[in-house]
């Protein structure tokens, strides 16, 4: 682990007087869940000191840290230290400078604004991982402290918030599957570079291209890209999900041994309460933290969230109901209402302005094939052509 500035930054960091230079870093994405966007800092250096600003510091030891985050009360904070331990946590990982073509006064000012951000007064703020990040923070300090507007230069190439995703997540197809099922459609509205510029890359290469106005003529923004470490433009990040593990894999694999189970259970005329207590557990549980990340959470794009349509807390009643026998006529009516919402769910989700993880259309399908089975066994069972004794609830069952 590297804690010294490299031969090559360190010639490049020198100021001499009252002079204040004031550069973006940006560290290319990671392995791990919250590595896998990249990072951004800035770095002050003036006669005296060598300081880099992380807006994305966070404390586990928080009372109740799990459930806060849940909740939407992300609280970060930035934190202010010397550029020797800019490297630590950061092995194997591309890290760009780029020294920012300001005016003394308006370096000045980003210095004093960060210098105010990180007293123990200030330095904690509400997080929101899409507008108000390590990203965007220090982008909208930079755009404060210059006396003319920047001009990005942007090809106007609208995106979404979910797309960009997609892409920095497309080697870790299970945390993609995981945010497709926690956020909803919120994140599928058209964005400009602005709102692009949530992800690192994205700061740094919109910077790369900016210019400012100075003595009547546009100079750019940056005035020299330094390589502090050298790595993969893709970041150092773990190879693809095999396609064995993929959650669409899964999912089929699902779909299709409840197909297999569904048509003994119809030959046999007997329901497998045991698989469908716990299929049904399971999208209870799922739907109820889906549903608490809508009606609680204040986290961005967690509502509105069409997921709710087919995973949903109320998925408990056939898991529990399916042992009670006097309960069969409530059974039996929640699946035929679940059968019918989960096809039009499935038939008519191009219509709803959220879009969807693949895998979920074959997990949508799971459990609407096991209430068409339950449905079509309870028809024959009353059916008076069907001999009594083979239907499971003549039998006492």
């Amino acid at each position: 682990m590297t804690l010294a500035l490299s031969a090559t930054a360190q010639s490049n960091c020198t100021v001499s007087g009252d002079s204040v230079r004031v550069s973006l870093i940006t560290c290319y994405p990671g392995q791990e869940i919250y590595e896998l966007y990249g990072h951004t800092e800035l770095r002050v250096v003036t006669a005296e000191s060598d300081i880099v600003y992380n807006y994305g510091t966070f404390d586990f030891r928080t009372p109740n840290f799990m459930y806060r985050f849940v909740k939407g009360e992300t609280d970060y904070m930035v934190m202010g230290y010397p550029s020797m331990y800019l490297y630590v946590g950061y092995d194997n990982r591309k890290i760009v400078e780029q020294v920012l073509n300001l005016t003394p006064e308006e370096a000045r000012k980003v210095q004093r604004a960060l210098e105010v951000n990180a007293l123990p007064e200030n330095r904690t703020y509400r997080y929101n991982y899409v507008l108000d990040n390590c990203s965007t923070r220090p982008r909208d300090i930079i755009e404060a402290a210059i006396s003319t507007s920047i001009c990005y230069h942007d090809d106007d190439v609208s995106t979404t918030f979910r797309t960009m995703m997609h892409h920095y997540n497309a080697n870790y197809a299970w945390q993609q599957l995981g945010i497709d099922l926690a956020l909803g459609s919120g994140l599928d509205y058209p964005i400009g570079l602005h709102e692009q510029m949530f992800a690192p890359i994205t700061l740094m290469q919109a910077f790369g291209n900016a210019t400012v106005e100075r003595h009547g003529k546009q100079e750019p923004l940056v005035a020299q890209t330094i390589t502090l470490s050298p790595g993969s433009d893709e970041g150092y990040i773990l190879p693809p999900t095999p396609w064995y593990a993929q959650p669409l894999t899964i999912a089929i694999a699902l779909l299709l041994s409840g197909i297999a189970l569904s048509l003994c259970d119809v030959r046999r005329l007997k329901v497998c309460r045991i698989a469908d207590s716990a299929l049904f557990t399971i999208y209870s549980l799922a739907g109820s933290l889906v549903a608490f990340l809508v009606f609680v959470s204040t986290h961005e794009a967690t509502s509105p969230n069409y997921n709710l349509l087919w995973i949903h807390p109320l998925h408990i009643i056939p898991a529990v109901l399916v042992w009670i026998k006097s309960a069969e006529k409530v059974v039996y009516c929640y699946h035929f209402l679940n059968f019918a919402e989960l096809l039009l769910t499935m038939l008519l989700w191009w219509a709803l302005p959220q879009c969807a993880n693949v895998a979920f259309f074959p997990l949508m399908a799971l459990p609407a094939v096991r209430s068409l089975s339950y449905l079509v066994i309870r028809h024959k069972c009353n059916n008076e052509k069907t001999p009594r004794s083979k239907c499971e609830r003549k039998k006492g069952k």
